[in-house]
């Protein structure tokens, strides 16, 4: 397996966390945003939306984070990361919309401000990051992982972006649910930590 990445994207950092967790051997191979590798003819054979993260194997190219996560699920035959029963797979399915929306334009984007200087509003983004952590703290309160008894691939796809909120100027503070949900997360065998960057809240 080949994983094409970048070591500030949050959803680059959702695969690598993945197959890391699994103990699957894999090669990085970073892509240079600054210099626009991802725009470039080669990178674009394996995504055509030019973004990253992207795995490569066997031939076959998995683009989008929470894709892979499914592919090396799958692939893995990792049904207590991915259950196979309607109600299990419908509810992950649930949490990987949530990564795909609510997270990617709240504490997603609250971080893309700061780190990359991308031309949201502040305010909104947060108050979406704030909305979002509110539903969070709700739902984890009586639960150790967001679905069933252990962690699934919708623990992975909700981890990075809210881990690293306060670079967005985020608060965590206020969300011990979350918090303790955090940890459970950075405690398992094979975690690979997403790299912080010293802005917002945590300059």
């Amino acid at each position: 397996m080949k994983l094409y990445h970048h070591p500030l994207s949050g959803h680059s950092h959702r695969a690598r966390l993945f197959v890391s967790l699994l103990g699957l051997p894999h090669e990085l191979v970073e892509v240079d945003l600054k210099s626009g590798a991802h725009k470039k003819p080669e990178f674009l054979k394996l995504n055509p939306f030019g973004q990253v993260p992207v795995l490569e194997d066997d031939g076959v190219a998995i683009s989008d984070s929470n894709a892979i996560l499914v592919y090396v699920a799958k692939k893995a035959a990792r049904t207590d990361w991915l259950p196979e029963d309607a109600q299990g797979a419908a509810a992950v399915q649930r949490w990987l919309s949530v990564a795909a929306g609510e997270v990617a334009y709240g504490p997603a984007a609250a971080r893309l401000i700061t780190v990359f200087g991308a031309k949201y509003n502040p305010e909104e983004v947060i108050g979406r990051a704030h909305a979002l952590l509110g539903k969070l703290e709700s739902h984890l309160t009586d639960r150790t992982w967001l679905v069933g008894n252990g962690p699934t691939i919708a623990d992975v796809a909700i981890y990075s972006y809210v881990a690293r909120a306060p670079e967005g100027n985020v608060d965590l503070t206020t969300y011990p649910a979350v918090d303790a949900f955090l940890r459970r997360v950075e405690a398992l065998p094979g975690f690979v930590p997403f790299v912080q960057t010293p802005v917002g809240l945590a300059a």
